[in-house]
């Protein structure tokens, strides 16, 4: 695997690994969202922001309710893909001046976050059920099912009103 990872030899470390990869991630959105909060000019998004910091707070504890089921100690792997992510999301909210453009560019920020979040669910979910971890599902599925619903809530402001918002802009 890396330098400073287990090698990865069964599937139960493949789990483990995804486990300590998507703990990693909602840490590092916890600490992403309240910029993200700041940075919002919608009411609605800045709302939105606000309650999915407290339910990515709730997730963490729910992972850490996984890792005590799998006999395991709750800790993150580096995950690569969401710090670019977020990279992304601060470079590009950071050039942006017009706070409609910005508005939209956060909310297509945070949907980047919320589709990682939701593959990497998923399959937690699909190898639970491999591995035979039942105990584990009904935490997980209650996440997939928080990060679903935030993408919809998100699809809704950028179609109902930011996104046009934004195409209205004046050019600077």
């Amino acid at each position: 695997m890396g330098l400073f990872s287990k090698d990865i030899e069964t599937f139960e470390d493949l789990f483990l690994h995804q486990l300590q990869d998507v703990y990693y991630a909602e840490n590092q959105i916890t600490k992403a969202l309240p910029k993200m909060i700041d940075k919002a000019t919608d009411p609605a998004l800045k709302a939105g922001f606000e309650t999915h910091l407290r339910e990515t707070e709730g997730q963490i504890e729910r992972l850490e309710q996984v890792f005590s089921m799998i006999g395991e100690q709750a800790k993150g792997a580096t995950c690569p893909a969401i710090e670019g992510i977020i990279k992304e999301a601060n470079e590009v909210a950071g050039d942006i001046a017009d706070k409609a453009v910005l508005d939209a560019a956060l909310i297509a920020s945070a949907q980047a976050v919320e589709h990682y979040e939701i593959t990497r669910y998923g399959t937690l979910i699909a190898w639970a059920k491999q591995l035979g971890r039942s105990d584990c599902i009904d935490l997980l599925q209650a996440t997939l099912d928080e990060e679903y619903a935030t993408d919809d809530k998100l699809t809704s402001m950028a179609t109902s009103k930011d996104n046009a918002r934004a195409a209205a802009a004046e050019p600077a």
